[in-house]
């Protein structure tokens, strides 16, 4: 059996086709999971809605509980990165990571971003070592199998890879560059373009973004375990 994370970042609430202002994400993402448990419906979902409530900014007390070795925390400490202990628990449980991911003035949401400053723990998520001057740092979920895919949305055109606006794409980019640091590094993404255009281009994206989920649930789902 899979599990699978489901985490939705999109400030809005509803989905597009549906809900007036919904979310392109949110759409994309929940017609992943929906198909996905139509293929393995004894499949394992978390969910988890950091667009809607997002995780704690990480603060001074969150960095000394993080840096303390677990034996030595104090309970304000273990208060501190309590709700960290919960989505690195998430994580670490996930078999398949999937990402509701709009794109806000270039960059990932700041909720999503607050959610990656929670996941990257040393001592859970990485490793440390001051002795070791030349690799000092290391992923801890690497070997793992994990797979992450990116599901996003842009108000405008062009930011894939090769398109005239890639070099100003910072959601994907950052999102998979922090996931590969703690080991994941096996990585899918589509996305919905023109959506501030509302015309017959984003009527294509639409339909292109949904044709893509479809195949690339059949892909994955081929290759989880039974």
């Amino acid at each position: 059996m899979t599990t699978l994370l489901h985490l939705d970042s999109s400030a809005r609430p509803g989905h597009s086709g549906i809900d007036a202002h919904g979310s392109y994400t949110r759409r994309l993402s929940a017609r992943f999971v929906a198909r996905w448990q139509a293929l393995h419906p004894d499949d394992q979902i978390i969910y988890r809605d950091v667009g809607q409530q997002p995780p704690q900014p990480v603060n001074a007390d969150w960095i000394a509980a993080a840096f303390t070795p677990p034996g030595q925390r104090t309970p304000g400490m273990q208060q501190a990165l309590a709700e960290s202990d919960a989505l690195v628990d998430e994580l670490i449980a996930a078999d398949l990571i999937v990402v509701g991911l709009p794109m806000y003035n270039f960059g990932p949401p700041a909720q999503f971003k607050a959610y990656l400053d929670n996941i990257v723990r040393v001592g859970r998520t990485f490793g440390f070592d001051r002795s070791n001057a030349t690799e000092p740092y290391r992923p801890l979920l690497d070997s793992q199998g994990k797979r992450l895919v990116l599901l996003s949305a842009r108000g405008d055109h062009g930011y894939g890879p090769g398109g005239p606006q890639a070099a100003n794409n910072h959601a994907e980019p950052l999102v998979r560059a922090v996931f590969a640091y703690i080991g994941i590094t096996e990585c899918r993404e589509l996305a919905i373009e023109y959506g501030e255009f509302e015309d017959e281009q984003l009527a294509r994206s639409v339909a292109q973004a949904e044709a893509d989920v479809d195949r690339l649930v059949t892909e994955l789902a081929s290759l989880a375990p039974a």
